[in-house]
């Protein structure tokens, strides 16, 4: 079974100057990973940890998430190799699809490439880039991410990687919008998220979904004591997975109420493996 910790799992602790990316890439084996799927912020130059905890918050207001340089890069690709921890899903924020204005649009673009070229240069089979955008865009604004996507995507297919949207913010909340995303897209490829729907939309969004993941996010945030998520049906969430054919990463991104964030992605794998 292949598995992954998102880092932004460890958010809180990479906040705190507790963390950074060497000490994720070590925390990832301890746990029994096969697999290291960062978030951008652990592979960002944060100046203090406030910013951190803001774009955990605001996805959409993410744009201070500036990569470090190659050299920096390159020693995280070899404390990784030295692991043996490959490169699953990246996990961006702050360089998504839509903007209103062109200028803003074309910024964003520009982030999109810099994260594909790190994930080239990392080795990662994906990258996760938000669609951005309105909650129910028209036919315009619709046009704009279906085009924008299938820009990244060319893009990334020259680097030897996939580009997937995850059920984040914006339309992808929506099953319906996502559904109709993905089929007027073939290529982009889907980070499915247990958790991140608008209100009322979880069972149709899982229902809907499914058949498309090919990476996934796996939410947790309490648990009783004989192990088992009192949030949502994880095991549930599981068997559907597997009953329409998803063989990739199971990914945890665990949002530990009690701020245990070690505890709490421990508990989660022992979750996945118990019923994957």
């Amino acid at each position: 079974m292949e598995i992954s910790v998102c880092s932004f799992s460890f958010h809180r602790l990479l906040a705190a100057g507790k963390q950074d990316m060497f000490q994720y890439i070590q925390d990832s084996k301890k746990l029994g990973c096969t697999h290291l799927e960062p978030w951008n912020a652990h592979l960002a130059n944060i100046d203090q940890g406030q910013d951190v905890l803001h774009a955990g918050s605001n996805p959409q207001q993410s744009h201070h998430l500036t990569a470090m340089d190659d050299d920096y890069l390159d020693r995280v690709k070899a404390a990784a190799d030295e692991a043996g921890l490959p490169f699953g899903c990246i996990a961006v924020d702050g360089a998504h699809i839509y903007e209103q204005e062109i200028e803003a649009r074309e910024r964003n673009r520009a982030k999109a490439y810099r994260w594909i070229s790190i994930a080239e240069r990392l080795g990662a089979s994906h990258i996760r880039i938000d669609s951005g955008g309105p909650e129910a865009p028209d036919d315009q604004a619709f046009e704009v991410i279906a085009k924008g996507y299938e820009d990244v995507i060319q893009r990334a297919h020259d680097s030897g990687v996939k580009v997937v949207v995850e059920n984040h913010w914006g339309p992808t909340r929506f099953p319906d919008q996502l559904v109709k995303l993905l089929e007027a897209v073939p290529k982009l490829k889907l980070l499915l998220d247990s958790w991140n729907w608008a209100p009322g939309k979880q069972a149709e969004g899982w229902l809907k979904c499914a058949k498309y993941a090919e990476a996934t996010h796996i939410k947790t945030f309490h648990f009783t004591d004989e192990g088992q998520e009192l949030t949502q049906n994880i095991p549930a969430f599981i068997k559907l997975l597997k009953s329409n054919g998803f063989h990739g990463i199971w990914g945890v991104e665990s949002v530990p109420a009690d701020g245990d964030e070690i505890e709490g992605a421990r508990r989660t794998i022992e979750l996945i493996q118990r019923f994957g």
